[in-house]
């Protein structure tokens, strides 16, 4: 069961009046506000061409609204530092972008490595640790060749929670799962929601309604549903 909102959630990320126009005159977001709260879970739904993508690649400052702002703890993300702001929110995108020559373990060591400079050692001992919080060690010695789409995902999101985000940004996360294993893999995200908050992108309202604390439905550009 979902809880209500608390009011002593910090709601960290601010979405305030953003407009995205695409150069052919495509009005992507038209005068969108929300905010985003901590420890919960938030998706954003919608059909193609709502608008979704759009919002998506402006929290993760790949494009700039042309109108509007977005808030991180009171700040404008276009003022923070970019390496700051992505060691506070991570990504993981559709194609999830695991290393195929690499192994479970070495595809959440090398993350820990290159971004937060952990040795080698002190990032097998992590990369072991959260395997094991997130019961799925068993995948450790596996290549992303030998695992199924469900295992992948959560490969991907423990390579993304590794580096300890504030916030975890999933793009379509179930697009290539079948119904069960969605399922499972929404039972599987609910269980994280306190090691993070996180933001999911969907079209899919099956999995958006057992996850989402809340939902956030985009029409052609607009909040059609909050």
């Amino acid at each position: 069961m979902k809880e209500t909102l608390r009011k002593r959630d910090l709601k960290l990320i601010k979405i305030e009046n953003i407009s995205y126009t695409f150069k052919n005159g495509t009005q992507a977001l038209k005068d969108i506000s929300f905010d985003i709260p901590q420890n919960r879970i938030t998706s954003i739904m919608g059909e193609s061409g709502s608008g979704k993508t759009t919002l998506l690649r402006c929290l993760g400052q790949f494009i700039k609204p042309q109108q509007g702002t977005i808030l991180y703890n009171h700040k404008n993300i276009n003022n923070i530092e970019e390496k700051v702001y992505r060691s506070k929110l991570g990504i993981v995108f559709q194609n999830l972008n695991l290393f195929p020559h690499l192994t479970v373990e070495k595809n959440i060591s090398l993350a820990l490595n290159k971004v937060k400079n952990t040795t080698t050692d002190e990032a097998k001992q992590q990369t072991e640790h959260l395997l094991e919080k997130l019961n799925i060690s068993d995948l450790i010695a596996a290549y992303p060749s030998q695992i199924s789409g469900g295992q992948a995902q959560r490969v991907a999101i423990a390579r993304a929670l590794a580096l300890k985000p504030e916030y975890l940004l999933l793009d379509e996360p179930t697009s290539a799962l079948d119904p069960a294993t969605t399922k499972d893999f929404g039972n599987w995200l609910i269980q994280l929601r306190d090691d993070t908050s996180f933001i999911i992108v969907t079209h899919d309202e099956v999995f958006a309604k057992q996850v989402a604390d809340n939902i956030i439905e985009l029409s052609h550009g607009m909040i059609a549903t909050q």
